[in-house]
């Protein structure tokens, strides 16, 4: 197995993020709001937030939804990855147009684990979205903090394995530490050629309970250390449920229909999020 060596203090923060116990990670994204605005299952950001974060590993959002939504003692030890880039809106057709919008002495004073950027490969503004990358890790490494990079899609760039191992390369050769991604044929191959880096899957927009879980056990069987959803719970008529079924999947290796059993047991006392 390919072993990465890290510093101590980014160690000690990837250890927050992902389990040393099992090197897998269940996190919930709820970040969306900052290119979506108001967004299904986020209208009520504490009550999401209240509902859900037991049951996730780290929680990736904004400095805005912590301040807004989350009591200071609500966190616990309970990690956060901060997104740290933005600047549009789903109003503009083109949506790569980001640059850095949090520092790194920000990220660390709001006790974050990890910082997130944004990259579009293949996008009208794929060099500066790189450069972003580059530029926060290049601050980052300096505090011991690791950065996630999203592959987030061009517009003209299919997701398939071609696309998303290119994209997840150039990510992974700029120095980021953990790569989100989306699910893809061949995953496996994906994560090899990226390791040791820490791979999670994106849920993209919601899907069925049993479409959400087959990529989830997939990935996780692919090798991947686990999943970055956000709308495939919230937005879900069962998310406490939910969520439980997907980490029985990532952390306890159950199979589709044994976290299908979790989900359905949760369904009578099931409330929708907003």
């Amino acid at each position: 197995m390919v072993q990465a060596y890290l510093d101590v203090g980014i160690q000690s923060r990837m250890n927050r993020i992902i389990s040393p116990k099992d090197n897998r990670v269940v996190m919930l994204a709820v970040d969306h709001p900052y290119f979506q605005g108001p967004t299904t299952g986020l209208r009520n950001m504490s009550r999401t937030i209240q509902t859900l974060l037991p049951s996730c590993d780290c929680l990736m959002t904004t400095r805005g939804a912590v301040r807004s939504n989350i009591a200071p003692g609500d966190l616990g030890s309970k990690p956060i990855m901060l997104r740290v880039t933005g600047g549009n809106s789903v109003l503009f057709e083109e949506l790569s147009d980001e640059k850095l919008t949090v520092t790194i002495r920000e990220a660390i004073r709001m006790d974050a684990a990890g910082v997130a950027v944004s990259v579009y490969v293949g996008s009208a503004n794929q060099q500066q979205t790189i450069l972003n990358l580059t530029d926060m890790i290049n601050h980052a490494e300096e505090y011991g903090m690791p950065v996630l990079a999203v592959t987030a899609v061009g517009k003209n760039m299919a997701r398939d394995l071609r696309y998303l191992a290119l994209a997840s390369r150039i990510c992974q050769d700029a120095g980021a530490r953990i790569i989100k991604t989306y699910y893809c044929e061949e995953f496996s191959k994906l994560v090899d050629w990226v390791a040791p880096t820490a791979v999670v899957v994106a849920g993209g927009k919601y899907s069925s309970p049993p479409d959400a879980l087959q990529m989830a056990y997939h990935s996780v069987q692919a090798g991947a250390a686990g999943v970055d959803f956000g709308r495939n719970i919230f937005q879900d008529e069962n998310p406490l449920g939910m969520i439980k079924a997907i980490k029985a999947i990532v952390h306890e290796d159950h199979t589709v229909k044994e976290a299908l059993d979790i989900y359905h047991a949760c369904l009578p006392h099931a409330s929708k999020l907003d």
